[in-house]
């Protein structure tokens, strides 16, 4: 068996070591309000995973943050095909606006709803050098209707991890939602309503201090090769074949959800 090069494996690593490295996260801090997308996975009218989206978004609001919501209602299943339609660009043009998601799905089944996956397998992992999810933070967040559960976070968190992004260490699962919101869709004040302000609490400040290295972070010795080997990079799986169709060019003017 013949023993591999390793002189010449070596020879094509990176330029990296711990100065230059350092050196790259040394750059001024923004301080312009983080861009955050909120989902969420239900599409009837009395939708508690809503309810909480919009209480997420409340919270996110006073702390400074710029909030769009996407509604997933009239979103169609998700075919490879129907690339131009308006809430399909509308959805991917949001998510290259954002700096972060917040995912809010109930548990139907032992798992996430098909109405919130949906949403995901509509945003592409690549669509050649644009990254609509990658490198952006991530907050997880469920309803039951009946006894506490994590099912649904624990899903989204794999979930997040295979589109690219970091996902904040806390979670919020809110059990018998039914109990947690008044008539018009308000959280109760409760441990459960606390724990919901931790979690936007974390996630605005690991957007702070994650969005100016993004590009840093998420670099990837395979994608400079395959640029340097072939000129371009492979889109992803659910891409439009057409460039350009389906990513705002600007991304400040992304459409409200």
């Amino acid at each position: 068996m013949t023993e591999p090069n390793t002189d010449l494996i070596e020879s094509d690593l990176p330029p990296v070591d711990v100065t230059s490295t350092l050196a790259t996260f040394a750059r001024p801090k923004a301080t312009t309000p983080p861009r955050v997308l909120i989902l969420y996975g239900s599409l009837r009218e009395q939708s508690y995973s809503r309810y909480l989206s919009e209480e997420c978004a409340r919270v996110l609001a006073v702390f400074g943050a710029e909030v769009r919501t996407f509604n997933p209602r009239g979103l169609p299943v998700f075919d490879r095909t129907s690339f131009d339609l308006p809430q399909v660009k509308e959805l991917r043009a949001l998510s290259v606006w954002s700096e972060a998601h917040v995912w809010v799905s109930p548990e139907q089944h032992g798992a996430m709803t098909a109405a919130f996956k949906n949403q995901i397998d509509w945003i592409p992992l690549a669509d050649g050098a644009v990254r609509p999810t990658q490198g952006r933070t991530l907050a997880v967040l469920q309803v039951s209707g009946g006894s506490q559960s994590f099912n649904a976070v624990n899903q989204m968190r794999q979930l997040g991890r295979w589109m690219r992004m970091f996902t904040i260490p806390n979670q919020s699962s809110v059990p018998k939602a039914f109990e947690e919101f008044d008539a018009n869709g308000r959280m109760k004040p409760s441990d459960y309503r606390d724990r919901v302000v931790d979690v936007m609490e974390e996630l605005f400040r690991f957007t702070l201090l994650l969005r100016d290295n993004v590009d840093v972070l998420t670099t990837r010795y395979s994608e400079h090769k395959q640029k340097r080997m072939t000129g371009a990079l492979t889109p992803g799986l659910g891409v439009n074949p057409k460039p350009g169709l389906g990513v705002n060019p600007k991304p400040g003017l992304a459409p409200k959800g």
